[in-house]
């Protein structure tokens, strides 16, 4: 058979593979001007502020805490979430992230508050120690799960594994698999929501290649401009008397002075650990969020991988991944120590503000970090800004998790789509990923229990926790899939992209990885990474 002729100057071609993503203006190693970090890493702050608020606004109450309970676990929930990520940062991944609350951890902790051996109690102050103290035993054990992993390097074994074909459904729907956080919570308030998202939209991707003078500047500090302009449109319309007569819930979440937050919050104050008491043990629910520990180390794996490519690193190695995943694991034992009632993991939002924009840059975090725990400890003000309504975050959250999902689709590059494995992995694993978790979830909405359902609520929890999780369910079957089926033939290899990611398997192969990953210190010559 004759040979392709050679393709002429001006025929398409297709885009080369790139290891490290082109077109970030300030990667993981190289910080932007002090002024621009500093208000880049407020930006970071005010992004990481929505989850921190709306998991203590939904576990509290039910916990039996009023305004007062609920500000306290906020402020000590943002101040751990700073040390935790200066710790990630430093010591961990060195990786730009935030390391916030977890929504994974929610399920287990309304497990705990619904315990019988808290219905006895009529205090509802009292319920409220006696569940967090429930908490914090169920978090310390959790958290040994991580640590061992991390530090012992078993996870680094699993990563290893880990090809970019399997790599696309665990990175994509950790970020598309959050979609209940944005519109549907942008559509809770309407007319402040949506016009934070067409906004974000606009000064995010069109303004900068629109105007000619300060396009970047547009684009770098989105949030601050958007947050801003709808925040003071719903203070307008709160005091213009808009939501007089419109339900309380609808009050809840657009007026800005329903929160409870500034009133309940001191004006200075320092969490300290077991300020709510001496924490206390129950096996299975134990049990049940040592489980919960694990899905968190799969989601905040895809994470750490989408960071690295918004950081313009190379792919992070397995020996890193299992470190900052220890180190997560040091994480939530700081949130049960503390008390914030829920568990430590990457907080992917703030990864898709890496991609919105273009700076990877490590020290804009460790900034951010600061910002956390200055207002953590002063109450009053970091309430000020806990108070923004939730639907002006889930605005933004529409583009952030768009992004990190589209990071996942972008290890395609290195695979072959035209190989039917390579489509059969994919489509079977996104399939599943989406479809398992939503009969789980589905099933739970009608019948107030999910489809595991025997007397043992922790061994219920056990099971139905992780096949409602979406990346989990999808890494599973992908990575299953992907190391299983056909490995005997020549071309699978090279299909599923594994060549690509050979040199990043150990930390000495890239001369790159020294830079981009190495510990601080030179604490790699007491602490070396393989």
């Amino acid at each position: 058979m004759a040979a392709a002729p050679p393709p002429k100057a001006d025929e398409l071609q297709p885009h080369p593979p790139k290891e490290q993503l082109p077109s970030v203006s300030f990667c993981i190693t190289s910080p932007p001007p002090w002024p621009e970090a500093v208000i880049l890493g407020f930006q970071h702050f005010i992004v990481m502020l929505g989850t921190t608020v709306i998991i203590p606004s939904a576990l509290v109450p039910q916990m039996g805490g009023g305004n007062e309970e609920k500000a306290r676990v906020i402020q000590t929930l943002l101040f751990v979430a700073g040390i935790n990520t200066l710790l990630q940062t430093f010591f961990g991944s060195r990786l730009p992230v935030v390391m916030g609350g977890s929504y994974t951890f929610v399920a287990p902790t309304i497990s705990i508050i619904l315990a019988g051996r808290y219905d006895n109690e009529t205090d509802p102050h009292e319920k409220f120690l006696r569940t967090m103290r429930g908490t914090q035993g169920a978090l310390i054990i959790a958290s040994t799960i991580q640590i061992i992993l991390g530090f012992s390097g078993l996870w680094r074994n699993v990563v290893k594994l880990l090809s970019p074909l399997s790599a696309v459904p665990l990175v994509s729907l950790v970020g598309f698999g959050l979609y209940e956080l944005g519109f549907p919570a942008v559509a809770k308030c309407v007319e402040i929501g949506l016009p934070e998202l067409i906004l974000m939209v606009a000064f995010s991707q069109y303004l900068p290649h629109v105007l000619h003078s300060g396009k970047g500047v547009f684009g770098r500090f989105s949030v601050l401009f958007t947050v801003s302009i709808v925040w003071l449109y719903a203070y307008i319309l709160t005091i213009s008397g808009a939501y007089k007569n419109v339900k309380l819930k609808t009050q809840a979440h657009c007026r800005v002075d329903r929160s409870g937050l500034i009133g309940g919050a001191p004006w200075i104050s320092v969490p300290y650990p077991f300020q709510w008491g001496a924490p206390t043990f129950d096996a299975g629910e134990c049990f049940a969020m040592m489980m919960t520990s694990f899905i968190a180390i799969v989601e905040s794996t895809g994470a750490f991988i989408a960071a690295s490519r918004y950081a313009s690193a190379t792919m992070i190695p397995p020996s890193i991944v299992s470190r900052g995943i220890g180190w997560q694991g040091i994480g939530i034992l700081l949130d049960s120590f503390f008390g914030t009632a829920n568990g430590t993991s990457v907080a992917v939002e703030n990864v898709g503000l890496l991609a919105v924009t273009h700076v990877g840059s490590r020290r804009v975090v460790q900034i951010s970090a600061g910002f956390m725990i200055f207002f953590a400890v002063l109450g009053k003000f970091g309430a000020l800004f806990a108070s923004i309504p939730l639907p002006i975050f889930a605005g933004m959250y529409c583009v952030f998790f768009a992004y990190v999902g589209a990071c996942g689709l972008s290890f395609l590059q290195f695979c072959n789509l035209n190989s039917f494995r390579t489509k059969f992995i994919l489509g079977f694993s996104f399939f599943i990923g989406i479809s398992v978790p939503q009969y789980f979830n589905e099933y739970a909405s009608v019948s107030g229990h999910g489809p595991v359902h025997t007397g043992a609520r922790w061994f219920n929890d056990m099971i139905n926790v992780p096949f409602s999780n979406k990346p989990f369910v999808a890494g599973l079957v992908a990575y299953f899939l992907d190391n299983t089926m056909h490995l005997h033939q020549s071309a699978v290899r090279k299909d599923r992209g594994y060549h690509w990611w050979d040199k990043f398997r150990s930390f000495k192969k890239d001369a790159r990885s020294e830079e981009f990953y190495s510990l601080p210190f030179n604490l790699n010559k007491f602490f070396p990474s393989v």
